[in-house]
């Protein structure tokens, strides 16, 4: 069952934008901290951003653990900051040339060697700290 999976990690090392959206079922969603997408055109859309921002990013499959029609996997991303990429808040964040690797965790669903929702999770304070970033704290001091 998680051969689809397979597939689409193998196709998104490739940088192949076709080969990953013929992994996706028709009506799949994909839900991350940064998007929602529930057609191919903004998979897709969504897909080309993280190659713009990170023209060499690859993912490292570290393990998966599947029940029923779910599976769970557990990856590094890799790669290096060197175009645009949007960031959690909505806004676009220029080129920095940082490397980053981040731990990042996919849950899926799955039909017919399909995949019908994908969602990603990875520590946003991770990644935008190795980018450079800093988080404004702010504090309720009122109550």
């Amino acid at each position: 069952m998680s051969d689809v999976v397979d597939r689409m990690l193998a196709a998104m090392n490739a940088h192949d934008l076709d080969a990953v959206l013929r992994c996706f079922a028709p009506g799949a969603v994909v839900v991350g901290p940064e998007m929602e997408a529930g057609d191919p055109e903004e998979i897709g859309s969504y897909i080309l951003q993280m190659w713009e921002g990170f023209p060499d990013l690859r993912f490292t499959l570290w393990g998966k653990v599947s029940h029923g029609d779910a599976l769970a996997t557990e990856m590094q991303a890799a790669g290096t900051h060197r175009g645009p990429y949007l960031i959690a808040d909505g806004q676009v964040l220029p080129p920095t040339g940082r490397f980053t690797s981040v731990r990042s965790s996919w849950f899926w669903h799955l039909a017919d060697d399909l995949v019908v929702s994908q969602r990603y999770y990875y520590d946003q304070l991770e990644l935008y700290t190795q980018l450079g970033l800093r988080m404004p704290l702010s504090f309720d001091t009122t109550g």
